[in-house]
């Protein structure tokens, strides 16, 4: 009985022997299985971004300056910057950052600051224009601090700007700079003659509290000034603010007391979020029937001991079980 002519690929598979397969074989595999090519060779990305906008540099005293910029905008692909004195790199920092402090400089002298944004492929744009600043002269042992600004008033100015106001201080050797404050961070640094600043990539539908210190050539800085609320409006299309008004916390021994408007949610407000030191705690609820109308109050019952400090805030938990925007941050001290 003659045998029937089977080809070698089917004697390959019929036996477990892997099939070779010739070219031509290979390309009707691919088309017949729906594989019908190879994954496409991508572009490489060699478009760098722009340029830092909004650079400025404020000496902070005879040996330091304090270099900043706007944020660059997301569609930009920006993953950190490059600071450059003249053409000398001088610090390298992630996206988020958008200030920074060169110290260690000479007294007396001019500087020329510059930042480039550097992108996740490593596409550098060109750098901002430069930024010139000269340094005080040092004051020798000077050890006294200035006194703080003794009224600060602010602003909203937007959804996403503010603007902040202070009264000038004093000091023996004179101030060299205004650090503006918020949430125990510095923010912005201004110059010695100013009493304002415009404060931008803020969020909208947010309360904000700020403070000024006011600084000297020995970079010995002042108490906080007094703290004032901002509050910015929603965006376009957004609803009413979310964030707990006129939060306040006071403290007696062995407990705290927090005291706060509900925000208009739509309907009643049950679940409140409470932060301790950038730290979510507790979950403060009200239940059917005890939530309060106006304002509302909880007491919270302290082990920490005297001398403690506490920064508390708190946000208040939506319709649609999202948390809302954050109160105003307060700082109190705990008392035996």
């Amino acid at each position: 009985m003659s045998r029937p002519i089977r080809s070698e690929q089917a004697e390959q598979a019929e036996e477990g022997t892997p099939v070779r397969r010739s070219a031509p074989t290979l390309a009707l595999y691919l088309a017949l299985t729906g594989i019908t090519g190879l994954a496409a060779c991508t572009t490489p990305d060699t478009r760098p971004p722009p340029a830092p906008a909004g650079l400025t540099a404020q000496a902070g005293s005879a040996t330091s300056v304090h270099v900043m910029w706007n944020a660059a905008a997301d569609r930009d692909g920006v993953t950190g910057y490059q600071v450059f004195e003249a053409d000398r790199l001088v610090r390298e920092l992630p996206a988020e950052k958008t200030m920074v402090d060169i110290t260690g400089l000479t007294p007396q002298t001019g500087y020329a600051f510059t930042v480039r944004a550097e992108d996740a492929a490593g596409n550098l744009s060109e750098p901002a224009a430069a930024a010139r600043v000269t340094t005080p002269a040092a004051k020798a042992e000077d050890r006294a601090a200035p006194t703080s600004p003794a009224t600060t008033t602010a602003r909203a100015t937007g959804p996403r700007s503010a603007q902040v106001s202070w009264t000038a201080a004093t000091d023996d050797t004179g101030i060299t700079a205004y650090d503006i404050y918020q949430g125990g961070v510095r923010i912005h640094t201004a110059g010695p003659g100013e009493s304002a600043t415009a404060l931008d990539n803020l969020r909208p539908d947010t309360v904000y509290t700020f403070t000024v210190r006011a600084r000297d050539g020995a970079d010995n800085s002042s108490p906080d000034g007094p703290a004032v609320d901002v509050t910015t409006p929603p965006a376009s299309g957004d609803g009413p603010s979310t964030a707990p008004a006129e939060f306040a916390a006071a403290a007696s021994p062995g407990a705290v007391t927090l005291t706060w408007t509900a925000p208009d949610t739509g309907g009643e407000t049950t679940e409140y979020e409470l932060y301790v030191n950038g730290t979510p705690t507790t979950v403060i609820q009200f239940g059917a029937g005890a939530v309060p109308s106006g304002r509302a109050e909880h007491r919270i019952t302290v082990a920490e001991p005297a001398g403690t400090v506490w920064a508390v805030k708190l946000r208040a938990r939506l319709p649609d079980g999202n948390w809302g925007s954050f109160s105003a941050e307060r700082r109190i001290t705990l008392v035996a």
